[in-house]
């Protein structure tokens, strides 16, 4: 299908307030977007444009094939839409819940079922569909919620702290079950605090503020950008005069001690072998050599400052 996601100007004014000013990104089939920003950013407001459960104020945008506004209803069928509030029926057992959204959803009983049976076993739920969504705890409910989304088979999802509330088995259930959504070529967006989560589940990153998006790429692609070329740190078995001196023959020395050096490199596939080599050559031992690993988190709030 190629673009399943288009949004081109996508503008929401609140009154005076503007949630969002001129917001503009492609994804492609099967591709996850984690959408970062503080709490007033924007992220929800653009996800419920894109889902046509807001109108926007100007832009436009299509998901799946269909308009957004001119045909809202084609793109509710075609998204599972997860808030991080989800409503939640407590008097209805899982069962109960997902065949009455499976209802409004059109989907054949035999297919409802089907899907019923493999995400609550996949979720962990099998064993309490039976039991009042009110007796659940914070992770089951948003468990329950994220099967719902998916109970109609959605070409596009839309997630909001998906594993929020939830404890850690729990949360890397949801992960392993977004990371399978590339595996069936599904597309997501992905609205997150959790940084981690991001940096391993998303292949782009879009940082939005003010209602802006202010960075949009792959984490390497924002990591040299804002970051720049990576740090590398190569540890020495003992003193060696001189060692420093021949790295900067190669790379930019950032610092150097009796025995460690680090050291930027553009392209350090090319220039860590003529490295070793020259230190090697010239008597010193070599311990180790390594990238010194960047996070989400550290390119995030050079951003965001």
């Amino acid at each position: 299908m190629g673009e399943i996601v288009e949004a081109e100007g996508l503008t929401k004014h609140f009154d005076s307030l503007v949630a969002v000013e001129g917001v503009t990104f492609r994804l492609q089939e099967g591709e996850i977007l984690a959408l970062l920003g503080p709490n007033g950013a924007g992220k929800t407001t653009s996800v419920r444009m894109l889902a046509s459960v807001l109108a926007p104020t100007a832009g436009t945008a299509r998901v799946a094939g269909y308009d957004v506004v001119k045909q809202a209803r084609e793109v509710r069928r075609s998204v599972g839409l997860l808030t991080e509030f989800p409503a939640l029926y407590l008097r209805m057992s899982a069962d109960e819940y997902l065949d009455f959204f499976g209802k409004l959803y059109r989907v054949p009983p035999r297919e409802l079922n089907r899907r019923k049976d493999l995400l609550l076993e996949r979720f962990g739920l099998a064993g309490v569909r039976k039991r009042r969504i009110g007796e659940y705890s914070k992770g089951m409910r948003q468990k329950l919620a994220l099967v719902r989304a998916m109970i109609h088979d959605p070409l596009v999802l839309f997630l909001d702290e998906p594993t929020s509330a939830m404890d850690p088995h729990s949360a890397r259930v949801v992960r392993e079950a977004i990371m399978e959504l590339r595996k069936e070529k599904r597309t997501a967006i992905i609205c997150t605090h959790n940084l981690f989560e991001a940096q391993a589940l998303a292949d782009r990153i879009a940082i939005i503020s003010r209602g802006r998006i202010i960075a949009l790429g792959t984490f390497e692609e924002l990591r040299r950008l804002y970051l720049g070329s990576p740090i590398l740190e190569l540890r020495l078995a003992r003193p060696h005069e001189g060692a420093a001196e021949l790295v900067g023959r190669f790379a930019r020395v950032e610092e150097a001690g009796d025995c460690f050096i680090r050291y930027r490199a553009e392209d350090p596939a090319s220039v860590n072998p003529l490295i070793v080599k020259a230190l090697t050559e010239a008597g010193a031992e070599i311990l180790y050599l390594q990238e010194i690993p960047v996070t989400l988190e550290e390119v995030y709030l050079r951003i965001v400052q």
